[in-house]
């Protein structure tokens, strides 16, 4: 029963072929390196922010520059890393859902993973300054991300389909406890950066989990 459920799997990820097998090891690394670039380049921006910088206080997005309801503030080198590296992110991860999209054949598994490579690109282009559509950018990061960690669950077996699950569902948690409980949700206690953290870091540690996961079981087909 194991071995037939391990070949079920493996399958999944050649539904297109030799042709999707190859994409995916293109994707896999592709998302490994764009987890890598989110986490060093939010490093980077707040370790060259000229200014006092709390990451439970302020908001990640500050790095790229606040918003006009808390007053325009924006911050270089720190804003130049942190929407370039955001820019360059969001075009891995849409490319990356390509290439999974090829080899898996799977909407729901891709569309979620494409959109939220767009809410990246989003928060890039349009950093806090630019007011309401920087918020639409990061609001679609949040959900997306989310949803992708967990519907990407169907592509992947044993212990890393439930962390996956775990992810998304710790990341929509924050998320939505937030948002129908304000300063009530029991994330609050980290401030709002610190509970923007918990939306955002199980994020971007499934994409590049998910990324050696699909990589790895390519290398095997």
């Amino acid at each position: 029963m194991a071995t037939s459920a391990a070949s079920r799997d493996r399958t999944s990820l050649q539904t297109s072929g030799l042709g999707g097998v190859a994409a995916l090891r293109i994707a896999g690394p592709m998302l490994v390196l764009a987890g890598a670039i989110v986490l060093l380049g939010i490093i980077s921006a707040e370790a060259l922010y000229p200014a006092p910088y709390s990451t439970g206080a302020n908001e990640i997005s500050d790095l790229g520059g606040t918003t006009p309801a808390e007053g325009v503030v924006v911050y270089q080198p720190s804003a130049t890393i942190f929407d370039g590296s955001m820019i360059v992110v969001g075009l891995m991860v849409i490319a990356a859902g390509g290439l999974i999209h090829r080899g898996v054949g799977r909407r729901s598994v891709t569309i979620p993973i494409v959109v939220l490579g767009l809410g990246a690109l989003g928060v890039g282009v349009f950093p806090g300054p630019t007011g309401n559509p920087h918020a639409l950018s990061a609001m679609t990061t949040f959900v997306s991300g989310g949803i992708a960690a967990i519907t990407g669950s169907r592509v992947t077996s044993g212990p890393f389909r439930w962390l996956s699950i775990a992810l998304g569902g710790v990341s929509l948690l924050a998320l939505v406890t937030y948002l129908l409980l304000g300063e009530g949700s029991p994330f609050a206690v980290f401030g709002m950066g610190g509970l923007e953290r918990w939306i955002v870091y199980p994020v971007v540690i499934w994409v590049t989990a998910f990324g050696g996961y699909i990589a790895g079981r390519a290398a095997e087909a």
